[in-house]
């Protein structure tokens, strides 16, 4: 099945410098987002602390829980509504581990009993995590990340060339920076699943950026009186319409998850999301033309040396 008629020729190559621009500047708003908030918005997972999902059976407020629950000093704590608007679940974190609040859950269970009937609300989930290991399970999850990036750099050197490893990493980089970005844009907790997600994200964006530089090979092989400009673009076009096909049935599902999965991996799907369609961006308009820009950096150095 072809979405794209064979013979397209769209111009992807000619317009690098607005790409270029485009994602400089979400990265910078994202960068400046992280620096203005203090660093990504960690959850229990990294940060430590106590967590207590409450499902209420009446819509209620956060600053009536607030008020109710003032009786019990918890500190440095948040509340806040936890997955859709009308589904009345609420979040309750605390820095607080079990070891400085023993019994949370029982101490928020007396204190919301003396303002809600018996009934009104039920404690859903208590998870616990001390600072040590939010610590450690930060630490695992960045270096995850990093030896994800130092193995695709020598897949990559292995199997094409260095500068398409150059490239490769170019793009993920740019792909899991604009994503983090983005959550903390809209300040979205950053927890294990987020992890996961953007590994995934690593996994899926290599594997459209593999499949243009597999063309840009077969091309360079075959059709030797064009140009390196030329070949990246005719590679792009002859690779878009599987690109579409493979991005849109992959949107598809996670835009299932997203909207019907619940609240429990609603920000997983999100970052999916995000992370597809800015992986799709980046194996057309960052890896690619990265090849070219090296091309040309190498030229400009060697006519130097003559």
């Amino acid at each position: 099945m072809e979405i794209i008629k064979p013979g397209t020729d769209f111009n992807f190559v000619g317009k690098m410098k607005t790409a270029f621009f485009i994602s400089l500047a979400l990265i910078i708003t994202g960068i400046l987002s992280l620096i203005i908030h203090g660093g990504p918005n960690l959850g229990i997972d990294f940060a430590g602390g106590t967590l207590v999902q409450i499902k209420f059976q009446e819509p209620t407020t956060v600053n009536d829980i607030r008020d109710t629950l003032k009786t019990i000093n918890l500190g440095n704590s948040t509340i806040q509504q936890f997955g859709y608007r009308n589904n009345n679940e609420f979040l309750i974190k605390t820095e607080k581990s079990s070891s400085g609040l023993k019994g949370l859950s029982d101490k928020i269970e007396e204190a919301l009993a003396t303002a809600y009937p018996e009934g009104a609300f039920e404690i859903r989930r208590v998870e616990v995590v001390g600072p040590k290991v939010g610590a450690d399970l930060r630490q695992k999850g960045m270096l995850a990340m990093i030896y994800a990036m130092v193995g695709i750099l020598i897949y990559i050197t292995w199997r094409f060339e260095f500068r398409y490893a150059v490239g490769a990493i170019i793009a993920l980089a740019h792909d899991v920076i604009i994503t983090v970005g983005v959550f903390s844009l809209l300040n979205k907790e950053f927890t294990l699943p987020i992890i996961a997600a953007l590994l995934t994200i690593i996994g899926y964006s290599l594997n459209d950026t593999i499949v243009v530089y597999d063309r840009i090979r077969e091309n360079s092989k075959s059709i030797k009186r064009q140009g390196l400009e030329q070949i990246v673009n005719s590679s792009i076009n002859q690779t878009l319409s599987r690109t579409i096909l493979t991005s849109g049935t992959t949107l598809l599902v996670v835009g299932a998850l997203f909207f019907l999965g619940g609240a429990v991996i609603h920000d997983f799907a999100f970052a999916l999301l995000v992370g597809i369609i800015i992986g799709t961006y980046s194996s057309i308009f960052i890896a690619s033309p990265t090849i070219l820009a090296w091309e040309s950096i190498n030229s400009s150095k060697k006519k130097r040396k003559r």
